[in-house]
Parts: C-alpha cells; structure tokens; sequence
C-alpha cells in the first residue's frame, strides 16, 4: 500500500529538521559557533519544499536561527562549563556590548530588504569559509591579552549585530580573538557557547517583535514574528542531543581538516545564496 504523499512530505520536513538539528548541535559544540550556517539554509531549503516562496522568509530562516542557537549553545556551554572550560569573565565584561550589538543588527535587518539580507548573509558566510578553509593563517599573530576598553566594546559590539544579521552565534571570530590572545583552543571554544547563548537571546527577541510588528504574515504557520516554533522545536530537540557531543569531541579531536571541511561547506552555502538572490 502506497504512503500517501502528504506523510512522505511530512516525514522528509521532519527528517530534515532533525538533521539540521543534529548538526548544528555538533557544531556548536565543536567550533563554539552556534549553528546558524547549518540552520538558516536548511530553514529555507524546508520552507520551500512547504510550498512558502515568499521573499521574507529570510527573516523567519534567521529570526529562528537565532533562537535554536539559544537552545544548543547553553547546551554546549553548560558541557564545556562542566569540563572547565568557560571563562565567566570574558561573557560578563563581553555581554552588555553583545547585547547592544545584537540590538543594532536587528533594526538593520528591519531596514534591509529580503535580497539584501540574502547577500548579507551569502557574504558573511564567505568570509567565515576564510578561517575554516585556513585555520592556520593567523597564528603567527599573538597579543598579550584580551582587548579592553573601547577595542573590547568595538569588537563586541561589532560580533553582537553581524551576527544578528546573519543569525549566527558569533563563536568563529571569539575563538580567534582568544586563542591569538594566547587562550587555548579548548578555553576559546567553551567560551565562544557562551557568547552564542547571548547572542541568540537578544537576537530572536529583537526577530520576534519586528516580525510582531508586521501587518502580513510571513513562512509556515506557528511563527510568533519571525520565530517559527515547531521549527525551533524539532531543531532543538536534535541538538540537545548532539551539542554535548561535540563538546566534548572539541577537548579529544584534531580540528584542523574538520575545519577545512565546515570551510568546503560554507563556500558552497555561500555560493547557493548568492545565486538564488540574483
């Protein structure tokens, strides 16, 4: 007997999801980033097999991006803090100027249209490939200490609305700020879950009220602004799974192919985008 299509569809969305989930969870806890390069494609390559072509579903890809990031990096944190690897005083003196950055990157995104927030993400992703495809390239750059001040409030600020925009956790560029300020890999990584954590809360709140504030609905049914829940549920529940894994994979592997491989991934995600904005 023949599955009827809407289940096989059903199950494919399902699937899909999990996948996504499972893999953003285990990046997160690998590189400390919080998953968005896995989600935010993958939110919009299901949308679409939904049937949803409109041009703001980049807003709910990364609005609900952001809000799995919550989900897996305080899943991954919470492993790395177990294993003594969160420095606490770098999220304290860090958080308030992410926080603010992140604030600023979600009125950005309320200005910018669809294509344009497709190419911002394509070009983030991009750039991020640089540091994944050549893991190596900086470290004959070191510094003493971790910047404070206004360098420290400028680069925070900076990581909390890029990341914003593109839906991200901002884990890659705190990992390379703290391991060329002489911080081990495994300290960097565990840290970076926490700024994630951060940056995925302040993120979907500031998605959840601008979509809030939209007079037409954007993407599948269950969003609250541009949050899709029953996304954002069946996500999270794979990387609850998966965050800790890579976490604790982080403290045993040798991430340098591994992060040659994400880069290969990012560059093909990069490219995707900017062709299907064109």
């Amino acid at each position: 007997m023949p599955v009827p299509a809407p289940v096989t569809e059903a199950l494919l969305l399902i699937v899909t999801l999990l996948v996504a989930g499972a893999m953003a969870g285990l990046t997160a806890g690998l590189f400390g980033n919080g998953g968005g390069f896995v989600v935010v494609p993958a939110l919009l390559f299901v949308f679409g097999v939904l049937g949803y072509q409109e041009e703001g579903l980049i807003y709910v890809a990364v609005g609900t991006s952001l809000a799995t990031i919550v989900i897996s990096s305080f899943r991954a944190a919470v492993t790395h803090h177990k294993l003594g690897s969160v420095d606490r005083e770098v999220l304290r003196t860090w958080g308030p100027w992410l926080i603010l950055g992140v604030g600023v990157g979600v009125y950005l995104a309320s200005l910018t249209d669809a294509r344009g927030l497709t190419l911002v993400f394509a070009g983030g992703v991009g750039i991020y490939s640089l540091y994944f495809l050549f893991p190596t390239l900086l470290d004959k750059y070191s510094f003493s200490h971790l910047p404070s001040g206004v360098p420290r409030a400028s680069l925070a600020t900076f990581l909390g609305g890029f990341s914003a925009l593109l839906g991200i956790g901002g884990g890659t560029p705190t990992v390379i700020t703290m391991t060329l300020c002489g911080r081990s890999i495994v300290q960097a990584v565990g840290t970076a879950t926490g700024v994630g954590f951060i940056i995925g809360l302040a993120g979907c709140l500031g998605f959840c009220l601008i979509g809030l504030t939209q007079s037409i609905i954007i993407g599948p049914p269950g969003s609250l602004g541009f949050v899709n829940l029953p996304a954002l549920l069946a996500i999270s529940v794979a990387s609850l799974i998966t965050a800790p894994m890579g976490a604790k994979l982080a403290h045993d592997l040798e991430q340098i192919m591994l992060k040659r491989m994400f880069g290969i991934y990012l560059i093909a995600v990069s490219v995707t985008m900017f062709v299907t904005s064109s």
